[in-house]
């Protein structure tokens, strides 16, 4: 599936394109996120996207329109593509643009399609989840796009052991190891995860930690998943952010490199309030280790 996006002369507002029907006809504006919930699961999913302040659904059209600086300052950079994830998720749902409508057909499976579901099923049941939940984890699939690959799975990481972001490379890496037909796989939160034992660290709980953690999730992590690694934000303190970096990155000679000339320079860019990022891994105690699979 394959999203364009038409940014307007009002920074504000930005226009997406995602090649589908959104509406069979005319156009609904939600500036209120209670109505948005009650009338159309497509808006209810933009509205989870911190910084988003109201949708208007179109026939072919999803326009977005974000929050004031004053209200909360993001940066399209940071929303785009969350908002592209929320779309493809929901088309991939099978859920109805506006309550009361039919389901969309692509929730359906043709006969080759349901085997790979099946697949992907059994291998998240008996191989994946077992494993997730012995570290406090769970996994569900939910469900699966034959057109671009993409599975979604539903994952509960607040009681993990480790970063979820590592956990999702492995389970990621898994699937598309035994189900070669998956391209990516997507994760949505099985459970309104809130800020695990943070209660002494309040700087997790700003707008500019979450910044920091969309550009992470969003951009850095990404980036280098291709090594095995990942960086966690651990906690923000005056205009300094500290991070933790694991799996590959962790004991990596070119850890340093990478946190200084890429990961620092793109969080101060984003979050102007941070001056400095520092690294608090135990590298001594790393030993570069790459992805082992499940």
């Amino acid at each position: 599936m394959f999203i364009q996006t038409l940014p307007h002369e009002d920074d504000a507002r930005m226009k997406f394109l995602p090649g589908r029907q959104v509406l069979t006809s005319g156009s609904v504006v939600f500036e209120d996120e209670t109505d948005a919930r009650a009338r159309s699961p497509l808006a209810a999913r933009l509205f989870d996207i911190p910084g988003v302040k109201s949708v208007e659904l179109g026939e072919d059209y999803v326009t977005i329109v974000k929050k004031s600086d004053e209200e909360q300052k993001t940066l399209w950079i940071q929303l785009k593509p969350m908002i592209l994830a929320a779309i493809m998720d929901h088309y991939m749902s099978g859920m109805p643009v506006l309550n009361g409508e039919e389901k969309a057909a692509s929730a359906s499976y043709s006969e080759e399609e349901q085997k790979i579901v099946d697949a992907i099923v059994d291998l998240v049941e008996t191989r994946v989840k077992p494993q997730l939940r012995d570290d406090g984890g769970d996994v569900a699939f939910k469900s699966y796009d034959p057109e671009d690959g993409v599975v979604v799975l539903e994952m509960d990481s607040s009681g993990l052991s480790t970063p979820a972001f590592g956990t999702q490379i492995k389970i990621e890496n898994t699937v598309r190891h035994f189900v070669p037909e998956i391209q990516r796989v997507r994760f949505e939160r099985m459970v309104d995860e809130e800020a695990v034992n943070t209660s002494d660290r309040p700087g997790l709980q700003t707008d500019e930690a979450e910044q920091i953690r969309v550009l992470l999730e969003t951009r850095i992590n990404p980036a280098i998943a291709a090594h095995g690694g990942y960086i966690t934000l651990i906690d923000i303190q005056d205009q300094t952010a500290y991070v933790e970096m694991a799996g590959g990155c962790q004991g990596c000679g070119m850890a340093d490199a990478t946190l200084k000339q890429g990961v620092e320079v793109e969080i101060k860019s984003a979050v102007p309030m941070i001056e400095r990022v520092l690294d608090v891994t135990d590298h001594a105690g790393g030993t570069n280790p790459y992805y082992v699979g499940y």
